[in-house]
């Protein structure tokens, strides 16, 4: 255990020492975030940029002094909106006065000049010289936080046409511009390992704490702030700290907490003509997904063409925006009951959580349940990037593309369709640029992401395949790699291991058999069934013209037809109709040995009942009941 400390500690030494190299200014102690944070309603990127200019020392005397600086420079100049007044009568009184507030410019046209807006001061039209905005171009974008120099000076000549208020000096408190060459530039000096602990540390978690996979399931929350339009799902126990990152870390996404919402709020204001939350943040976070409510009847399905697409109509023409989706929720059960009596999208409302229309926007589904709860020891003391430096790098980085990556070492296998693909091609696009921004990864790297990837929109699968039946079978995600032609296959840790037979038991009506296809080759085959009211028809999908199986499993509807009730007086085939897919899993040539197979399958699904855990059909059986054995 002590030499495991020695270790850790040994590596945060090298980091902070690289880091000071590469990033000096830009990064701050996250410990002490916490200790002014607790006293000071100042958002955390505010506040760390003043500690990342004040506190950038290793030494005590230093830091101690800097934590008084920015506490005394917060508590003098920081502008609460409720003391707006106080404040303007105070610069009216002393003729100046420095605040920190949030600064928006804009462009006057028909006076040509700039001029600033004060969010919490709540005064506009205030003129700016020209140099700020053109120095610093996140004033014209949004807005950022800066200490401004003020003085009050009133003119009764000038009183129509100008404020008496001044802008003498204004210094940005954020970011106000970013370098993503330099963090390119900076990245090539840190290990993997190293650069996914400074991420983690960024974000406020200590990755010494966590396992590698953890780790990577919190840098999966990061993907939407870094991927345009995407789409992601985290479901899971409470106190994890699902939507911690996007309200306290990053200014450029905002969390709406559950409750009722607009389509002219989320979406489009046709009154006002104005966009709503997508198009004026990166990510837009749902809060407590159970409680989303949309006043509007046709709001989900406003979110439904927004979540494939990036754009909506509203009125006479079609908007797009850029923001990502992401919606956190509780599970109340354990995900092993959830498995057994429903899906994992339980938690959201009925109108979202059963449509698989919906469900199947989503890019991503991360597994809440994996990640511990939080306790103190997971935040941690040491050196991060400053959350605003943070932010804007990977805002930067939502310009950057990185997905084609995959093309060059692997292919993604036949069960994905296109909307998977978009799904992983997006979340391998969003793992590499928060991981490798230099643009430096090995085969190895981009292997990693991809398996991970491909679990996260297989989870998706599964349980679109649990609500939508039939038309979700093809979950057995895969990738090729492009120089040995090898397939492997992707699994979700909580429904069995990556086989093609996989462990546990399968839904009634599944069943797996393993015979000659049509190169002759041993292969594996799926049987996904379904039974629905009707007329004694047998319909059947995935085997196109191949004579020999439908001759095959015809032999199999005709012997149930002839002795179900010898089998059970529970299986009924004169008002049922029988629908089978078949799937073959290796892409040997579908097999023409489908009638035990097709028997049983619907004997299952007939039964309700699952067949043997881990059971593969075997042989063939004869119109009249003669059972054949496999030929190799």
């Amino acid at each position: 255990m002590d030499e495991e400390c020695e270790v850790n500690e040994s590596t945060r030494e090298i980091i902070k020492d690289k880091l000071r190299q590469n990033f000096d200014g830009k990064i701050v102690r996250k410990d002490l975030t916490k200790k002014i944070k607790e006293g000071a309603n100042v958002p955390v990127y505010v506040l760390e940029f003043l500690l990342g200019q004040y506190c950038s020392s290793d030494d005590d005397e230093i830091i101690e002094q800097g934590v008084k600086n920015v506490k005394r420079i917060i508590a003098d100049n920081f502008v609460r909106p409720d003391e707006a007044q106080k404040i303007l009568s105070k610069l009216r009184n002393n003729g100046s006065h420095t605040v920190i507030d949030m600064i928006t410019v804009n462009l006057n046209m028909k006076a040509n000049i700039y001029q600033a807006s004060f969010s919490n001061l709540g005064i506009s039209g205030i003129e700016i010289a020209d140099e700020y905005p053109e120095k610093y171009d996140r004033l014209l974008s949004g807005g950022i936080w800066c200490i401004v120099q003020l003085s009050y000076e009133y003119v009764e000549e000038e009183k129509k046409n100008s404020t008496p208020i001044k802008i003498m000096k204004l210094t940005p408190i954020q970011m106000p511009h970013i370098d993503i060459e330099e963090l390119k530039e900076g990245r090539k000096a840190f290990t993997k390992e190293e650069w996914l602990d400074i991420m983690l540390r960024s974000i406020g978690m200590e990755p010494d704490e966590l396992t590698y996979r953890e780790k990577w399931l919190l840098l999966t929350r990061m993907i939407p702030l870094v991927e345009n339009n995407f789409n992601l799902c985290e479901l899971g126990p409470r106190s994890t700290g699902k939507s911690h990152l996007y309200k306290e870390i990053s200014p450029n996404s905002i969390l709406v907490s559950g409750g009722q919402t607009t389509v002219a709020n989320l979406f489009y204001n046709m009154g006002r003509k104005t966009v709503g939350l997508v198009g004026l943040w990166d990510c837009v976070a749902f809060d407590e997904v159970a409680g989303i409510r949309f006043k509007d009847k046709d709001g989900i399905q406003i979110m439904k063409d927004y979540m494939a697409s990036g754009s909506f109509a509203r009125g006479k023409e079609e908007k797009a925006a850029s923001a990502s989706m992401v919606f956190v929720g509780n599970i109340n059960q354990s995900v092993d009951v959830l498995l057994k009596t429903s899906s994992l999208f339980d938690p959201f409302p009925p109108e979202m959580g059963t449509d698989t229309a919906f469900l199947d926007r989503m890019h991503c589904y991360l597994p809440g349940w994996e990640i511990p709860k939080f306790r103190p020891e997971y935040f941690t003391n040491d050196y991060g990037f400053i959350s605003d430096y943070l932010a804007e790098f990977i805002r930067e980085l939502r310009k950057e593309q990185y997905g084609d990556a995959i093309d060059q070492y692997f292919r993604l296998g036949k069960n994905l369709n296109q909307r998977d693909t978009i799904a992983v091609r997006r979340m391998a696009d969003g793992y590499l640029k928060l991981m490798y921004p230099d643009g430096n990864f090995t085969k190895e790297d981009v292997e990693e992401i991809l398996q991970i990837s491909l679990e996260m929109r297989r989870r998706v699968k599964e349980q679109l395949k649990k609500l939508g039946g039939i038309e979700f079978y093809d979950v057995n995600f895969s990738y090729i790699d492009n120089e040995t032609f090898e397939e492997h296959y992707v699994s979700v840790p909580e429904q069995g291991g990556g086989k093609l037979i996989p462990e546990g038991m399968c839904n009634p009506g599944q069943i797996y058999t393993v015979s000659q296809g049509k190169s002759g080759m041993l292969g594996v085959f799926r049987l996904e069934s379904q039974m629905l009211p009707g007329t004694g028809k047998f319909e059947r999908t995935g085997i196109g013209s191949d004579r020999d199986a439908k001759e095959s499993t015809n032999t199999a509807f005709n012997f149930l037809k002839a002795n179900g009730n010898r089998i059970s007086g529970s299986i009924i085939t004169t008002t049922k109709d029988y629908i089978i897919n078949y799937q073959d899993l290796q892409g040997i040539g579908m097999t023409g040995k489908l009638a035990l197979p097709t028997l049983v399958a619907m004997c299952s699904i007939a039964l309700n009942k699952p067949t043997l855990s881990n059971l593969a059909i075997l042989g063939e059986i004869s119109i009249s009941g003669t059972m054949m054995k496999l030929m190799n």
